[in-house]
């Protein structure tokens, strides 16, 4: 596998969460469909492997699916300067920079209202 600055890509798409009422069930069905790998995180979340071997995405537990929780997310060198960049372009954060097993990430609504997360290695961020 390439090394991790290959892989990704600075305010590329990079990971897609996708909600699941059954979190069994939804990697049984995308397994089955389309032959994805998982990797277990906990009893709520279970992370997409692609044929590469790279984690692409996640299943997310939750109460109920509706329109719009689908979150893509992208990928920053520097966190800190990506949330500036958002709230300058008159985006509004709606979950400011936190931590996640393998960095840590921010949420934030375009001027749309889009849902959307941006994620960093923990070295490309300083401090919360």
């Amino acid at each position: 596998m390439a090394d991790r600055d290959s892989i990704h890509v600075h305010h590329g798409f990079d990971y897609i969460e996708i909600p699941a009422l059954d979190i069994d069930a939804a990697e049984r069905f995308y397994r089955d469909a389309f032959g994805w790998r998982f990797t277990e995180y906990g009893p709520g979340y279970r992370g997409i492997v692609t044929p590469d071997g790279r984690e692409a995405g996640g299943l997310t537990r939750v109460g109920e699916v509706a329109d719009g929780t689908l979150l893509a997310v992208l990928f920053s060198r520097d966190l800190n300067a990506s949330r500036d960049a958002i709230l300058a372009a008159g985006g509004t954060l709606t979950r400011d920079i936190f931590e996640f097993p393998g960095g840590f990430r921010l949420h934030f609504e375009d001027v749309s209202g889009n849902e959307l997360g941006v994620w960093a290695f923990p070295e490309a961020v300083t401090g919360p």
